[in-house]
């Protein structure tokens, strides 16, 4: 991302701030709505991107083009349904994503619709910052979803390995995340990509585009 002009790195910046914090939010929210108060009691029921970002994320995005936010800390013992209310919270980042992809596809054909904003220059600059929000969080759902530890979508493995083995739990959490950060390591330096997340991107983005109409 450090090879990008400057006005591009920083809406890229922003955008991926606004989408990361969006993410774990929702993962605060859901957990509050089961039963499970410990993102209130931790500081992460806020939209404020400082709660949320992580530092080596951060900087990991800024430099590598990929990041991450602190993780919220919950308690599934205080869930009625443990085992599936933990992975109902692990699916709420995900669909918060899609949902702000989806808005964004929305604003995009109200402004073809409408030609807001009336200049040019403007309209240029709008579909870009709103093509742009569409097209990462798609990415970062599908990222997301991966049955990767420390991914949202390995919680449908690590859940039940948990409540069997937690020493198994922990092993296969470490492993996993080693393992995704030498691959991501992997494509940003050889450009190779091995986890299809941006080919993904495009044919689910393209597909929302042609079911909303938007050309």
């Amino acid at each position: 991302m450090l090879s990008l002009p400057l006005p591009e790195l920083l809406l890229m910046i922003a955008v991926a701030v606004i989408s990361l914090t969006v993410h774990e939010y929702a993962h605060s929210l859901t957990a509050i709505a089961l039963g499970d108060d410990t993102p209130r009691r931790t500081g992460r029921l806020t939209l404020n991107p400082l709660a949320h970002i992580d530092l080596v994320g951060f900087l990991m995005l800024v430099v590598a083009g990929f990041g991450w936010a602190k993780p919220v800390m919950i308690d599934s013992r205080n869930f009625k349904r443990p085992k599936r209310d933990e992975i109902l919270v692990s699916m709420a980042g995900p669909a918060s994503n899609l949902l702000l992809a989806v808005l964004s596809v929305l604003v995009l054909k109200l402004c073809v619709l409408f030609g807001f904003p009336k200049s040019l220059v403007m309209m240029d600059k709008v579909v870009e910052a709103v093509s742009l929000t569409a097209w990462l969080n798609v990415a970062l759902a599908i990222f997301n979803l991966l049955p990767i530890p420390p991914l949202d979508g390995s919680h449908f493995i690590t859940v039940f390995v948990a409540w069997k083995n937690q020493a198994l739990a922990a092993t296969i959490l470490r492993v996993g995340s080693i393992a995704l950060l030498v691959v991501l390591a992997f494509q940003w330096v050889t450009r190779i990509e091995i986890l299809p997340i941006g080919r993904l991107s495009q044919a689910v983005l393209q597909f929302m585009f042609a079911f909303f109409g938007v050309t």
